[in-house]
């Protein structure tokens, strides 16, 4: 990856080592009986991309700071793609954990069981594989009773340890036909396709599912809570908010400031 040319974007980088792993990978699923055992760790390690905070990837551009009104019809749109699609509830649960949490597609993905805690009305998000060192614990992240009813079947007579959002896996049995073969978390990149008829059905062109972060974060910035605590909800740094966030840090403290001049002419 060295070699691309320093003019290319950091996501039209990201994009092309994704690609290039998932050509690999399928190759090796299609011959693995005639290639190395290692190979797959080989390619996953080769094509590993480090960055200095994942949330600098897409930074939050105008047009992806979305209303409120404008997630939850994302959600609906999720919703009826689901349907359409028959993904059993699978795609639009996902999409809805990503909106009321704000947490990555890969935090999201590995949520377990136990982390939806219905009681608590909270769900704890594990922290990023991002950056090196020592982790910090999974992060308590308030959520809606409204969310947690559409989850509560999920977390119903199953193993703590199992990922909370799953996804079918499919075996083509004919030109058009597929059956369902066994449930599993979701992998990289497998929201990539159905978003597309997310966002169509939505009429959101060009909004990608890191939006939903991006939304989060301001939503938390715009009902002026302390900066650190919106850090540590979305597991970010605050020196990241301040430098892709700062003009909504700036209108929070504009509101915050308004609220304490007082009347001074009688």
């Amino acid at each position: 990856m060295r070699e691309l040319p320093p003019t290319l974007k950091e996501t039209t980088v990201r994009r092309l080592a994704n690609d290039l792993k998932a050509a690999l990978n399928s190759a090796y699923s299609a011959n693995h009986k005639h290639l190395p055992a290692a190979l797959p760790s080989i390619i996953k390690r080769g094509l590993l991309i480090h960055h200095e905070d994942d949330d600098a990837i897409d930074v939050a551009r105008e047009n992806q700071v979305l209303t409120d009104a404008k997630v939850s019809a994302l959600v609906a749109a999720a919703k009826q793609t689901d349907m359409f699609q028959d993904w059993d509830g699978d795609l639009y649960r996902l999409v809805l954990v990503m909106a009321a949490t704000g947490a990555r597609y890969s935090q999201c993905a590995r949520i377990r069981v136990a982390d939806c805690q219905v009681e608590n009305g909270r769900i704890l998000v594990p922290s990023s594989r991002k950056g090196k060192g020592a982790k910090a614990p999974n992060r308590p992240v308030p959520i809606g009773p409204d969310v947690l009813d559409e989850l509560r079947t999920m977390v119903t007579d199953r193993n703590g340890n199992e990922p909370l959002l799953e996804r079918w896996r499919k075996r083509q049995t004919g030109p058009t036909t597929w059956e369902k073969v066994n449930r599993g978390p979701w992998g990289p990149n497998e929201l990539n396709r159905p978003w597309k008829d997310v966002r169509d059905r939505a009429e959101l062109p060009g909004v990608i599912p890191y939006a939903l972060r991006h939304s989060s974060i301001v939503r938390g910035l715009r009902a002026n809570l302390p900066i650190r605590l919106v850090a540590a909800l979305h597991d970010t740094s605050v020196a990241m908010i301040e430098r892709h966030y700062g003009r909504y840090i700036a209108d929070g403290l504009e509101e915050l400031a308004a609220k304490a001049v007082v009347q001074l002419v009688m």
